[in-house]
């Protein structure tokens, strides 16, 4: 009987490799390890977020410091820092600009919930930046969709929000939901789940628009929800034609399109939406917006926030469900305002941009000489390697393609040869602090670890 291959190893070779990667991680954090040991217990699950559990490591690596694209972890190890904190640091950690705004912001208040006249400013820079709407500050890119849907609804008077079959967007419950058989289902493992998501959501497959056209003609669609790319597993590109397509669609079914570019912003100053023309009615974006600063915001178009003016001028009073206690207080915009006007620069995308290439191509070329039946694809500062051929189409490819054993060897791999990538998937980020050293240690150490997965 053959052996299982996932993404052309034998899965006893991946499980050996990892086994052994395993024991080096451990043999090198002793201090970390004697730490989790006396100071985890308090925290559920060891860990004071859970998804901290989800590197491929034995045990959590404890961080010390970082800086740029370094961090180093409890044991003194400098390791070259790919994820960025999965795009919230991906202008590298504490940017001089924002570390300044911090410190002069933390002497003068952190919250007050009042604006202030560096809140005016970055109001006009989110416009500079992004294009001319009508803005609103949250924590979160998260809370920022929840309260663009809110507005969707109002203004259409519609239920049901579109997304695509495996799209990203935060933990927005709406859109927690996939494809099975055709019909939109919540999502295997959602804890505590006892709505039925499929009353609020319909799941299509990405870059099908006419299946996008088909669950718009039911009526009762108030927005489509997007990423301009898919994101959150294997990278899946928009097809030529798809985001006019969209455009197109939305308008004549009057739904609001969503454009979320909480993960694209890697495409270039003013993300995806303005670097490849797109038409959005909201415009959504949050981590790195405020160098690492939790914030996002949120953009409705002008003749959207006119509408939105006159329904809320007739709607009763009471609470609206939209807003936290903590948005838009004063460290948010001084952050904002240093990250939009002296580090979201096209001098730092285009050096961010160069880099990228240079890992795309450096990666591209380990995969052509080894002959893996994987690819590598690239959008602005963000780079993957996908353990499958390509290119993909849609989210349900994309859950095809994902090889967790596979991935989680090459991870661990990585990380003990110094290089830390994203551990959901394989994405990498370019920051403007990357230096192309470490972009070329990541390609010997991806040459390496594959070398002992699949030469004999």
């Amino acid at each position: 009987m053959s052996e299982t291959q996932i993404g052309g190893v034998a899965a006893t070779r991946i499980a050996a490799f990892a086994a052994r990667e395993a024991e080096v991680y451990a043999a090198a954090r002793t201090r970390t390890r004697a730490a989790l040991q006396a100071g985890a217990s308090p925290w559920l699950a060891g860990v004071p977020m859970h998804w901290m559990r989800d590197w491929p490591q034995p045990f959590p690596m404890l961080v010390a410091a970082a800086k740029g694209a370094v961090i180093e972890d409890l044991d003194g190890h400098r390791i070259d820092d790919f994820c960025l904190g999965d795009t919230g640091s991906m202008f590298g950690h504490s940017p001089a600009p924002v570390a300044r705004a911090i410190r002069a912001q933390a002497g003068a208040g952190l919250t007050y919930m009042l604006p202030t006249e560096t809140a005016l400013q970055a109001g006009q820079l989110l416009c500079d930046v992004f294009g001319p709407m009508r803005w609103q500050v949250a924590t979160t890119a998260t809370d920022a969709n929840r309260f663009a849907l809110r507005v969707a609804r109002a203004v259409t008077g519609r239920p049901k929000v579109l997304v695509f079959d495996g799209c990203y967007h935060g933990t927005v419950d709406d859109a927690m939901v996939c494809l099975e058989g055709g019909k939109t289902i919540a999502r295997p493992g959602l804890v505590g789940q006892v709505e039925d998501l499929s009353l609020v959501a319909v799941a299509v497959p990405f870059n099908d628009l006419a299946a996008v056209e088909r669950a718009l003609a039911a009526g009762d669609v108030a927005a489509i929800l997007t990423e301009p790319v898919m994101t959150n597993s294997c990278m899946v590109l928009p097809a030529p034609g798809f985001h006019d397509g969209l455009r197109d669609l939305a308008s004549r079914h009057g739904a609001v399109l969503i454009i979320d570019e909480t993960h694209t912003i890697s495409s270039g100053l003013g993300g995806y939406t303005r670097v490849h023309g797109l038409k959005p009615d909201i415009f959504v974006v949050g981590k790195c917006v405020a160098g690492g600063v939790p914030t996002a915001v949120w953009g409705l178009t002008p003749e959207l926030a006119t509408r939105f003016a006159a329904y809320d001028a007739t709607r009763p009073s009471g609470h609206s469900g939209m807003g936290t206690t903590l948005s838009a207080n004063p460290l948010q915009f001084a952050a904002l305002v240093a990250t939009l006007s002296q580090v979201m620069t096209p001098t730092n995308y285009a050096r961010m941009e160069a880099g990228a290439a240079r890992l795309c191509a450096g990666l591209s070329k380990v995969v052509k000489r080894r002959k893996l039946p994987w690819h590598v694809v690239r959008v602005g500062a963000r780079v993957e390697f996908i353990c499958a051929p390509g290119p993909l189409r849609s989210g349900s490819d994309a859950a095809t393609a994902h090889a967790p054993a596979l991935e989680a060897a090459l991870h661990i791999g990585l990380l003990n040869r110094g290089c830390l990538i994203a551990p959901f998937h394989n994405m990498m980020l370019i920051s403007p602090a990357t230096n192309r050293a470490q972009i070329d240690r990541l390609i010997a150490a991806f040459d390496a670890v594959t070398a002992q997965l699949f030469e004999t």
